[in-house]
């Protein structure tokens, strides 16, 4: 398999159905909206279908037209999150007037802590949803406690995109990024550059983390150690 890079939006697959017109659309984008907003205001484990309605200015079943439960909900933002990072990570790189592997590296890097630093929400669901709560279901396209299973739900556009399956969000990334840095680095993207960036993005992940439990902000000093960790691994791979 060769890998395409992927910079438009993907239509997430624990939608219940996909907008087709535009008012639908810009339903979801405000439903997601404020699904982020109250994810920096409450958590995960206080966010509910209901809360977010309210903030969206939608009724709650207009959430439950595209989610089954909240945490389809979550991995729809999430979804949305890797594809503006795909974006942003393109942008960067196609704008660099000279782009060499450590250029590339930093790009990648200084566009995840930019959405660390800015993006609502995203400092809790980054590309991958939180584990369940007690008592709440794991698949993305079944209600969780409490929550009605099928309120508006039936019938409407684009019905019956998919549940969701269980996914590795890391591998979402490295796969989305092995095919930018090939296209971008005119490399081909091969099994061990989709390794090397697999092994890559799980060390910057727990390493980012890291950083950001120390300062809210994103420590300095361990952002920088991530970066000559980085370098040192995987620039000889890109370049």
């Amino acid at each position: 398999m060769v890998p395409v890079p992927q910079t438009r939006p993907q239509a997430p697959p624990v939608l219940r159905r996909a907008p087709v017109q535009q008012r639908s659309a810009e339903r979801l984008a405000r439903i997601l909206d404020a699904c982020a907003a109250l994810l920096d205001e409450t958590g995960y484990e206080r966010l509910s279908t209901r809360a977010v309605a309210g903030r969206a200015g939608v009724p709650i079943g207009s959430v439950y037209r595209f989610f089954g439960n909240k945490r389809a909900m979550v991995a729809a933002l999430a979804h949305r999150n890797l594809d503006e990072y795909a974006r942003r990570v393109s942008d960067r790189l196609a704008e660099a007037p000279v782009l060499d592997a450590y250029g590339a590296i930093d790009g990648v890097l200084d566009e995840f802590i930019a959405m660390k630093r800015t993006v609502p929400g995203f400092a809790l669901v980054d590309f991958g949803v939180p584990a369940a709560a007690p008592g709440e279901s794991e698949a993305a396209g079944e209600p969780g406690a409490g929550e009605p299973a099928d309120e508006g739900a039936s019938g409407g556009e684009g019905a019956g995109v998919g549940r969701g399956a269980a996914e590795d969000p890391n591998r979402l990334v490295a796969e989305r990024l092995c095919a930018l840095l090939a296209t971008h680095l005119d490399r081909p993207a091969d099994d061990g550059l989709r390794r090397k960036v697999l092994v890559g993005v799980e060390t910057a992940d727990a390493l980012v983390r890291l950083a950001f439990r120390a300062d809210p902000a994103g420590d300095p000093a361990l952002i920088d150690e991530t970066r000559q960790l980085l370098h040192a691994y995987l620039a000889p791979s890109l370049s």
